[in-house]
């Protein structure tokens, strides 16, 4: 069984996450082009993914995240951010979430490690499809922009 009690931990500090991630991103070398998305937007499209985890990982389908994820795309794409400063955003996103838990885990029973291990799985499989979906939505606008 999924860790509620680290779906419930992440939302809690879902805005705490989404300043740090936005930090982050705007000092990353990987992540220059992101300097051209307003402050706000971009913290709360953080905020977004943190606050609603575990509804993304529960009870959101694949085809909700396709949509989502292309609309994302596009509109970084539209903004002008490279491809590969996007994808390391969202690596980052996750990495940020990783380390987050990593501080403030704490297993009270062996049988909590089965519930951590599924919640990265599911993080995981959740980010892949955020990267494949979002590039789909970023590639439509660049073809569009070359013809």
């Amino acid at each position: 069984m999924l860790s509620l009690k680290l779906v419930h931990l992440i939302e809690r500090h879902s805005e705490q996450l989404a300043r740090g991630l936005c930090e982050k991103l705007r000092r990353c070398d990987k992540t220059s082009d992101f300097l051209r998305v307003p402050s706000e937007e971009l913290e709360a499209a953080a905020f977004e993914i943190y606050r609603h985890l575990g509804e993304w990982l529960l009870t959101k389908t694949e085809s909700d995240i396709e949509v989502l994820y292309k609309e994302i795309g596009a509109r970084r794409a539209a903004q002008g951010i490279s491809i590969a400063d996007w994808i390391w955003g969202i690596v980052l996103t996750k990495e940020h979430l990783w380390g987050f838990l990593q501080r403030e885990s704490l297993l009270d029973r062996p049988f909590e490690l089965y519930g951590e291990l599924e919640l990265l799985r599911l993080l995981d499989q959740f980010f892949d499809r955020a990267i494949y979906y979002g590039v789909l939505g970023y590639n439509e606008v660049s073809m569009q922009k070359a013809a």
